[in-house]
């Protein structure tokens, strides 16, 4: 049987790096993308080989719609040089920033930023995604809990990953006849250096999220990655068009 390949934006660091070492635990290969931090990338394609899997990173700014064909030219080289392969099984798009302003102080450089990153440039980059995509593979779309549950500030943020579970369904309905299944999966809050760390480092913050979280914590990375790397097995085969919010039980 031929091998997985996933590939994973912003794989380099935070949940993507999680995510992609879970991957290889569960025997996949993988591609990772990084936007600046080279070094930190090749670091992780390191660990990942430790376990045995092969990996690369190939540089890719989400919001630079105007890259993505020559992206994928890239991606093509690098799964026939160091895959031996044509294709790809699975696409992650992880990639992503917060910007926390509230509704009234939005600004639309802020709104377009955003835009950019967390809805069109997913959009556009899975649709130029399909020609390499192998029949029978998947797409993992990462949303938030807060397209769920309201935390002033992210009125913005939260609209974009709305936008995205919307076209997880929608991208599950159109792409069924090649037997690619497309899910969403909606983490909580998390403690990493997503938004300048402020879940992980505000003592406050992190103590009222665990108060309004069934299972009494803040989530960790290692409690998301595994989530997606399921998702990127044949044990998920009959999971399609799904919300999976992974949150501890989080606002209920």
């Amino acid at each position: 049987m031929a091998q997985k390949i996933v590939l994973v934006t912003g794989g380099s660091r935070g949940l993507g790096k999680n995510m992609v070492l879970q991957l290889a635990q569960k025997g996949l290969d993988v591609v990772l993308t990084y936007n600046s931090k080279k070094e930190e990338a090749l670091e992780v394609v390191t660990e990942i080989e430790q376990y045995g899997r092969k990996a690369a990173a190939v540089q890719l700014n989400v919001s630079d719609i105007a890259s993505f064909d020559a992206f994928w030219i890239t991606v093509q080289q690098t799964l026939k040089t160091h895959f031996q392969a044509d294709h790809f099984d699975y696409l992650v798009n992880n990639a992503g920033i917060g910007i926390h302003a509230s509704f009234e102080a939005t600004t639309e450089e802020q709104f377009d930023t955003l835009m950019g990153i967390q809805f069109k440039g997913p959009f556009f980059l899975t649709q130029k995604a399909l020609p390499l995509m192998a029949n029978g593979g998947g797409i993992v779309n990462i949303s938030t809990g807060l397209a769920r549950f309201s935390f002033p500030g992210y009125a913005a943020y939260a609209s974009m990953k709305g936008a995205i579970e919307t076209l997880t369904k929608y991208q599950a309905k159109e792409l069924g006849f090649r037997g690619i299944r497309v899910n969403v999966v909606a983490p909580g809050a998390i403690e990493t250096d997503f938004g300048g760390g402020v879940v992980r480092d505000n003592a406050e913050m992190n103590k009222n999220i665990a108060a309004a979280t069934a299972l009494g914590r803040v989530g960790l990375p290692d409690d998301i990655g595994g989530v997606v790397a399921f998702l990127c097995t044949d044990d998920a085969r009959w999971i399609n068009a799904q919300r999976i919010e992974v949150s501890g039980g989080m606002m209920l």
